[in-house]
């Protein structure tokens, strides 16, 4: 591995302001015009980002960014997000270096542990492309993480919503203890100790209109159980990322509910690209999967979770620039 060098007693990290965005230009030249869009974006909402830093992890509403810097040059950045609901659980969702100076991916992330550790966060989680072996390498082996499971998005090609015969309603935060019940009972045993999930979690934030992204939730009943929760998420209007959990004790239509979904896009949009998410550690995954296969549907890209579930205080070392961008989603 090559390294640059670089000097250790002029490292500091701090929060990313908007008066940096000049110099974060340079590290980001080479990034998709999308992701670029998405840090000029959040740059520009500097007032609450400003706000936001000074609420306490539980109040928090917006993802968080910090920079490295050696003297005023710009190493690297990471992006945090805390989880809807559970603002103890701690998505990491961007991870920007120079090439080989792997070091300097592992003191952000070392770094955010700490910040939001100290404030009681109790886990860490990010998601990362199964192809990207030096992140692995970095998260597991040098950041305390382990591999938990893994996530495919597959396209809808020339989707072409019909008229739904699906039953169906939007959810409330009222229905969000059935919800978890029903998401926790779907969850694989082995995978259970990391992938529970909250019941706040599948309410709306209460900030819902400063948020990164915009959730939409629906449910399938009949007059005793919730049999069913799908939900569509997109954080640019353009891309849908379609998300679906049932009852495996039941036999459901999937090109009803994915019609339904695309019905409900379609009213909002002429041009969009849906994306379903499938969710590998879930009773129903096979049966989702080859209901996709059945449709021709391609899969584009599969991510694996890595999570870091107990705070530990990590002791910082310090050494070296591949630039990688966390949770991208495939424009189509």
């Amino acid at each position: 591995m090559f390294k640059t060098k670089y000097n250790v007693s002029m490292i500091k990290i701090r929060r990313l302001t908007c008066f940096d965005y000049p110099k974060l230009k340079k590290l980001i030249s080479y990034l998709c015009n999308d992701e670029n869009d998405k840090l000029a974006k959040s740059l520009m909402e500097e007032p609450l980002g400003i706000l936001n830093a000074m609420l306490p992890l539980s109040l928090k509403f917006k993802s968080e960014s910090f920079i490295l810097l050696d003297n005023s040059e710009i190493l690297g950045l990471i992006t945090t997000a805390h989880t809807p609901g559970n603002p103890y659980k701690i998505n990491i969702t961007r991870l920007i270096f120079k090439e080989n100076l792997y070091e300097i991916g592992k003191h952000l992330v070392q770094f955010v542990i700490q910040k939001y550790g100290e404030k009681g966060a109790k886990s860490f989680t990010v998601t990362i492309d199964e192809c990207h072996d030096e992140l692995f390498d970095l998260f597991i082996n040098s950041c305390g993480f382990r591999q938990c499971a893994s996530e495919t998005l597959w396209k809808i090609d020339h989707p072409t919503p019909h008229k739904s015969t699906l039953k169906w309603r939007y959810a409330q935060n009222s229905d969000a203890n059935s919800i978890a019940e029903l998401y926790n009972s779907e969850v694989n045993n082995m995978y259970k100790p990391s992938l529970l999930r909250h019941p706040k979690e599948f309410q709306n934030p209460f900030f819902e209109g400063f948020t990164d992204y915009y959730k939409t939730r629906f449910i399938i009943e009949n007059e005793e159980n919730l049999l069913g929760y799908f939900s569509i998420t997109t954080n640019d209007n353009l891309n849908y990322i379609f998300d679906i959990t049932t009852n495996n004790g039941y036999e459901f239509d999937y090109c009803e509910i994915v019609n339904a979904m695309l019905c409900e896009v379609a009213r909002k949009k002429k041009a969009f690209y849906p994306l379903v998410k499938q969710k590998k550690y879930t009773k129903n995954s096979e049966r989702l999967e080859n209901y996709l296969k059945s449709k021709n549907y391609y899969p584009i890209q599969t991510q694996q979770i890595l999570v870091k579930d107990c705070y530990k205080q990590v002791k910082e070392e310090v050494s070296d620039w591949n630039v990688f961008i966390l949770g991208e989603r495939v424009k189509g």
